[in-house]
């Protein structure tokens, strides 16, 4: 038999490979087929009329001088061109017209957007109707707000403050370090300082157990008080399909609506998958720009993977490891308690990025690691302490190369919004 041939996403194109015939194909894994809502602004509208715990957004305006939206930037496929202008027709409907109005792109410690960029995320009717700024954690004026209970300092972008209503936006898929994305994580770390996002990355770099598909985990007890305490008191979430139509919309609290969306999440990309495989290859589309992204293919194959085992991460990462934080590939080779060690002694310039590797850490001395990439150099994936193959092929045969006879192999098609369900 020549094996089996599998298609998963790659970047803009479809990547073909075989599966050697002396594996056991255990199963190509990938989000439910959920339908696209046939009127997402239909969708969107309603949410806003129907909000979660709390009064419409048109009331909340009407008490206002002043509102922010807060939004995703190109990392995320939320469509905030669909949701920024219904948002700014309901507050126009509280009397808040659009000039008493700013949307804040989230950068978290991502790099700036270009024009181009900005325009094609939030569409020409937003730039005409309102500004648009960028948090930009480097130089961003920040609010100290003191720490939390746990301890973690919270550091705001001022522009928070200045403001009489902060509305948040999102879309909710399954995430490795909050459990899932969205709700008041647009604002931890979206619009925080960086000693603030290392802190509650941390959180997640420790545990022991992984928080990928929890619903109340550390980290998202510390942002939701985080939102909170900075005034962000309502958000507009949604869920997409694996081809990044819109599914669902939910408005109301940071913490109802959030949950809301949540339950709708899981039914999308909650699936049942087995433990204990050999290699699992993980197609990292739809976080494909940098591996900073792309590194959320690790956590579901690592449930998957057994210890010892192999993840083979495919991803085109057509700007690298990290844009902005290159420096980490000074020290992501080593141990992840090395590494927590000198987090905790203050001994890294960019704590984010100490955290990260930590995580990557984690995956790896669960498991090989074989980077397929065209955006990845050999001496990265080196200083990553990955291996690194030109094809999934070739991949396949260097993990076979330690693994037992017919080695047990699963695919992840859209790692990223991917949670394994194993029990």
């Amino acid at each position: 038999m020549p094996g089996e041939v599998v298609t998963i996403p790659y970047g803009a194109d479809d990547l073909r490979f075989r599966v050697n015939h002396d594996a056991v194909l255990a199963g190509v894994f990938t989000p439910h087929p959920a339908p696209p809502a046939p009127d997402p602004e239909r969708v969107i509208r309603e949410a806003l009329a129907d909000p979660v715990d709390c009064a419409r957004l048109r009331e909340a305006a009407a008490d206002a001088r002043s509102a922010l939206i807060l939004v995703d930037d190109i990392t995320r496929e939320t469509p905030t061109h669909l949701l920024v202008p219904a948002i700014l027709e309901e507050l126009r409907a509280g009397g808040l017209p659009d000039d008493a109005v700013q949307v804040m792109i989230a950068l978290g410690t991502h790099r700036p957007m270009t024009p181009d960029e900005v325009r094609a995320k939030l569409g020409d009717e937003v730039l005409s109707r309102v500004e648009v700024t960028q948090h930009d954690h480097t130089v961003a004026p920040l609010r100290d707000l003191g720490t939390t209970p746990d301890g973690t300092p919270v550091h705001v972008n001022a522009g928070l403050f200045e403001t009489d209503l902060v509305i948040g936006t999102g879309a909710v898929v399954p995430h490795h370090i909050a459990g899932f994305s969205a709700g008041a994580k647009i604002v931890q770390p979206g619009v925080s300082g960086a000693a603030t996002t290392a802190a509650t990355h941390m959180f997640s770099a420790r545990a022991v157990d992984p928080l990928l598909g929890q619903v109340v985990t550390p980290v998202r007890r510390e942002m939701e008080r985080i939102a909170e305490r900075s005034g962000m008191h309502h958000v507009l979430n949604v869920t997409l399909n694996s081809d990044g139509q819109l599914v669902t919309a939910r408005f109301g609290t940071t913490r109802g609506a959030y949950r809301r969306a949540v339950a709708d999440a899981q039914s999308i990309y909650g699936v049942p998958a087995p433990t204990g495989l050999d290699i699992v290859i993980a197609g990292s589309h739809p976080c494909d720009i940098e591996f900073w992204q792309a590194h959320k293919s690790l956590y579901p194959a690592a449930m998957m993977v057994r210890p010892g085992g192999t993840i083979v991460v495919v991803t085109p990462c057509p700007e690298g490891v990290a844009v902005m934080h290159p420096e980490m590939l000074d020290y992501a080779a080593s141990p992840a308690d090395a590494l927590i060690t000198r987090y905790e002694k203050g001994e890294f310039d960019d704590p984010v990025a100490a955290s990260l590797a930590t995580a990557w850490a984690r995956v790896r001395e669960h498991a090989r690691i074989i980077l397929v990439s065209d955006g990845v150099a050999r001496e990265d994936a080196r200083a990553l302490a990955f291996d690194r193959a030109d094809t999934v092929e070739a991949a396949l045969e260097m993990a076979a190369a330690n693994a037992r006879a017919n080695p047990s192999v699963a695919v992840l098609t859209h790692a990223p919004d991917t949670l394994p369900l194993t029990n």
